[in-house]
Formats: C-alpha cells, sequence, structure tokens
C-alpha cells in the first residue's frame, strides 16, 4: 500500500524528473513562442506569491527584447533569462541544443566532502542496494548514506540494513548533496522510522487563472512499517545541495519526534514540476504545487531549515564536523 495519500501526485507526479506535454499548434515565430511560454507559466506557476515576483513587469521587460527575426539560440537565451527570474531549479526550457537551469544551488557553499566520509568514517562501508553504510563509535551508532533519491529504495534491503543497526544508540542518515528524484522512495524509508501512522505535511496544487487560486489541501500520511522498524534517534544530514525530493523528506521529517535535522538548510524545490510543449516543439517544465508543514508554513521552496545547524570546515579534510555534531546529538540522548 502506498503511503502517499495524495491522489494528485499518484495520477501526475511519480516522479520529479517527469514532465506532461501539451500539444498544441506548431509555429517556430519567436513572438507567438515568447507569449505562449509566458501565459503557460502565468496560468500555472504556483510561487509568483510567496516570492513577490511581478510576472507581469517581467513580462513588459522581455518582450521588449524580443523579435520576430530571432535566430532559435538567441529565442532560446532569451525565454531561459525569463524562466530564472523565477529563482526556481524545477523550472527548464529543454531545446535539442541547450537545457537552460537557475543553479540555486552555486550560490550557497557546499557541506559534504565525499572522499572526508568514505577515508575516516565508513572506509568499509557495506553497499547495500541504494545504501553505503557502516558502525560508528564501537558499534554504537549507525551510518548510513543515500546519495540520490533516483536510485531505487528496495523495502528488503533497507529493512536488512535496519536490522544490522537495531541495538545502536541512533543513526545517521546522510542525505547531503542529494539532488532529489522520486518521490515514492521517500515513504519506504520514512515508514521505518514511523512509531504510528503520521500525518506529515499538506499539498496544494494551483487550480485557476488567479496567482493565489489553489485547489484543497491534500495530506501526506506515512505509514509504520511494522516489518522492520527503528525507534532510537535519526540524525538527517543536510545542506543546500539537497534538493527536490530531499526537500520533501526533510519537511516531513518535522512530524517525526525520534528524527532531527542537522547540518544548512536545504536547497529548496518544494513544488511539484509539470510542463507542456511549445509550438516549435521545445519542452518545458515548471512547479505548479505547494507543500506545506502541518502549521501551514510553506518553507519547502525556499529551503528546509535544519533543527541544529552545523558547517563543515573546508580547512580540515579529516573531520566531518557536521557528522561529528549527529554523533554528539545521538550520544547526549
Amino acid at each position: 500500500m502506498r503511503t502517499f495519500c495524495i491522489t494528485i501526485i499518484i495520477i501526475v507526479f511519480a516522479s520529479c524528473e517527469k514532465v506532461l506535454f501539451e500539444k498544441d499548434h506548431a509555429s517556430s515565430d519567436p513572438l507567438e513562442n515568447f507569449e505562449y511560454l509566458w501565459n503557460e507559466v502565468d496560468k500555472k506557476y504556483s510561487y509568483f506569491e510567496l516570492k513577490k515576483i511581478d510576472w507581469d513587469q517581467i513580462k513588459a521587460e522581455f518582450e521588449k527584447r524580443a523579435r520576430h527575426y530571432m535566430t532559435e539560440e538567441q529565442l532560446f537565451d532569451l525565454l531561459a533569462e525569463m524562466l530564472n527570474e523565477l529563482r526556481d531549479d524545477h523550472v527548464n526550457l529543454i531545446s535539442p541544443f541547450n537545457v537552460s537551469r537557475y543553479n540555486l544551488r552555486l550560490q550557497h557553499p557546499q557541506n559534504y566532502h565525499q572522499r572526508t566520509v568514505e577515508e575516516f568514517y565508513v572506509p568499509n562501508g557495506r553497499r547495500t542496494g541504494a545504501f553505503i553504510h557502516d558502525f560508528l563509535m564501537n558499534d554504537e551508532i549507525g551510518y548510513i548514506r543515500y546519495a540520490s533519491f533516483m536510485d531505487a529504495v528496495d523495502n528488503d534491503a533497507l529493512g536488512h540494513i535496519l536490522n544490522r543497526y537495531q541495538n545502536t544508540k541512533g543513526l545517521i542518515l546522510d542525505l547531503r548533496a542529494n539532488g532529489g528524484g522520486d518521490l515514492f522512495n521517500i515513504p519506504v524509508i520514512l515508514e521505518k522510522f514511523a512509531q504510528e501512522r503520521i500525518l506529515a505535511a499538506y499539498s496544494k496544487t494551483r487550480n485557476g487563472p488567479g496567482r493565489n487560486d489553489f485547489g484543497p489541501q491534500e495530506p501526506f500520511y506515512i505509514n509504520r512499517n511494522e516489518a522492520s522498524n527503528y525507534s532510537n534517534p535519526v540524525m538527517v544530514l543536510i545542506d543546500r545541495y539537497s534538493y527536490s525530493a530531499t526537500s520533501f523528506f526533510a519537511m516531513l521529517t518535522k512530524a517525526f519526534p525520534n528524527i532531527k535535522l542537522i547540518g544548512d538548510t536545504t536547497g529548496g524545490g518544494g513544488g511539484l514540476p509539470n510542463g507542456g510543449q511549445l509550438p516549435n516543439g521545445w519542452t518545458y517544465r515548471f512547479s505548479v504545487s505547494q507543500l506545506l508543514d502541518l502549521n501551514g508554513n510553506n518553507y519547502a521552496e525556499n529551503g528546509v531549515p535544519p533543527d541544529i545547524p552545523a558547517q563543515f570546515d573546508w580547512s580540515d579534510l579529516t573531520t566531518d564536523e557536521i557528522i561529528e555534531r549527529a554523533i554528539i546529538e545521538i550520544l547526549l540522548k
């Protein structure tokens, strides 16, 4: 049974990387393609109000630069620049010769160094399915690295891992530099840490012409996995490179009393992407929904803050300060 009780995700958003294409008439005219893309974003984008974006003003500025005689490369650059005004890494324009991106992560420091972790913390780490894991602190703590939500989570493999660390004082789940992927991997992991069925968050999707027109809030539930469950403290490591599905995961953990977030604010990506096709055949996607915590707060798009801030010190690559802080938090419990 799926533990995401939210119909819109099951129907439309099985993966953060999928785009549904809407076919329309064909045209290569730059002005027509400009107008079409601006209107599609205007009708469906979900974060105008939250980000205080004046989409009408942006149209006025960019429309002045659009010309009938533009080359394809010039048109692409113009449309990509306009889309980047949304400041959203779930917004892309895809042509046969280029893909636009905002690259939010490049505006913040990275807090994960793979070699430090592998050399000084888990040099003999086991690889089980999508995870690398091992004991820390004389077998008192378990460390689990999950690098990408694009990697399928096998329920039996994860159950094996948790059984191995069942008698530890706590677990460290490292999601730093995890850029996201398949949302359905989220409940497979979280249900292992739920002590009961948990209402974890809400989602709402843009559904009207008004820029703040949304459908009803749909609940996210996480069930308890009775077959394999871990009840001791869990420290989830995050940073600005933790994006999309990883931000979703981080947001949902706020409803779990035994889970704490350590590190830096996530990169965001709280809006699920949907898209279509321009008259000239290029495709696009942008955020059409919002993720809310149980109090109605919408911070997943701008990044989920850690419960315990910690920063990696790049002057000493023999120590991972974020792992060290997680160890302290577990041992103090």
